[in-house]
């Protein structure tokens, strides 16, 4: 069992480095979602965030070794990409963590603030009140000593951890992330990857617009469960992997969750798999912010990777799907 892990291991590190074709940007441009979302901690969870926490982590390769830094677009409440509710009146903190528990601590893999989700070394933070500052601009964290982040040895790297929290106000705020070697400008941390176990996010106003996320299906898994919340009749979630064709998911209505189970096969393992969101074509749902988890049959959550790893899923008709029964 110790060298089939080692070897298995040793591959999801080959293909770390291999597939490092997307931009180290969260959302990914090829994800095609506009933007994160936090909202203040006073606001209405029928606006589409559950928690008004959102947690990434980012996974830098041990051969790097020159500084990074770690990019905010727009990170301040209260310009023109932001979600009002009256008068702008939220406070969100962005901060950046490394260290031991940075990431190998359960409750920072978990999907609700609670407990020690902040656990590792805080390295830097701000707090972003109501300011046109940084509108439609980056904002910078860093630098840090790559050696500052938590070396974890399945990823061969060693990881830091940005947590989003809104403070105060009931407003959405809208952003995103870079992993990046300048403090100026976006260049690319060779081999780095950026990930979540849960994906907030504003789904374009877009009707023609299909979004993308990739969770990672390691060799453990037999099962998932996918869950969805607040999706707002916006249109339909499907599923493509080697062995699903655009398999349709249960939509979840406002500010509630809807969980569908869907069985994993051996060929789907060591593979990402691709949730699609596909608009609503008939009529126009503006503005809609939506949830995402996915869990396995122990309920461990399982990573969106923003590098898929493994590539793309592409759907292979040669593999067929053994459905049983269980009436």
């Amino acid at each position: 069992m110790e060298n089939r892990n080692k070897i298995y291991w040793i591959t999801i590190l080959f293909i770390l480095t291999v597939y490092n074709l997307y931009s180290q940007s969260a959302p990914a441009a090829e994800e095609n979602i506009d933007y994160l979302v936090t909202f203040g901690a006073n606001a209405d969870k029928s606006w589409g965030d559950d928690d008004f926490c959102q947690i990434f982590f980012f996974r830098v390769p041990t051969n790097q070794t020159e500084p990074i830094y770690v990019r905010v677009f727009d990170p301040d409440t209260g310009g023109e990409l932001d979600e009002g509710k009256g008068e702008f009146d939220t406070q969100v903190s962005f901060s950046v963590y490394g260290g031991e528990g940075c990431w190998s601590n359960e409750d920072a893999q978990g999907v609700d603030p609670i407990g020690d989700y902040k656990s590792g070394n805080l390295l830097a933070s701000r707090t972003f009140k109501i300011s046109n500052k940084y509108d439609n601009m980056w904002y910078t964290f860093g630098p840090f000593n790559p050696f500052e982040g938590e070396f974890v040895e399945k990823f061969d790297g060693r990881i830091f951890k940005i947590i989003a929290e809104g403070l105060s106000g009931d407003d959405g705020n809208l952003y995103k992330y870079f992993l990046s070697t300048s403090p100026k400008e976006n260049k690319e941390v060779e081999g780095g990857n950026i990930f979540t176990y849960e994906y907030t996010f504003r789904l374009s106003n877009n009707q023609n617009n299909v979004s993308q996320i990739y969770p990672y299906i390691d060799d453990r898994t037999i099962s998932i469960e996918i869950s969805n919340y607040d999706w707002d009749d916006d249109g339909f979630i499907r599923i493509v992997s080697v062995a699903k064709n655009g398999v349709l998911c249960e939509t979840s209505g406002e500010s509630n969750w809807v969980v569908r189970e869907f069985p994993i096969i051996e060929e789907e393992k060591n593979t990402s798999i691709e949730i699609q969101f596909v608009k609503n074509r008939t009529k126009l749902i503006r503005n809609n912010n939506v949830v995402v988890t996915v869990q396995n049959q122990y309920g461990d959550l399982l990573p969106f990777f923003v590098v898929p790893i493994g590539g793309i899923p592409v759907y292979n008709p040669k593999i067929r799907m053994k459905v049983i029964d269980k009436r």
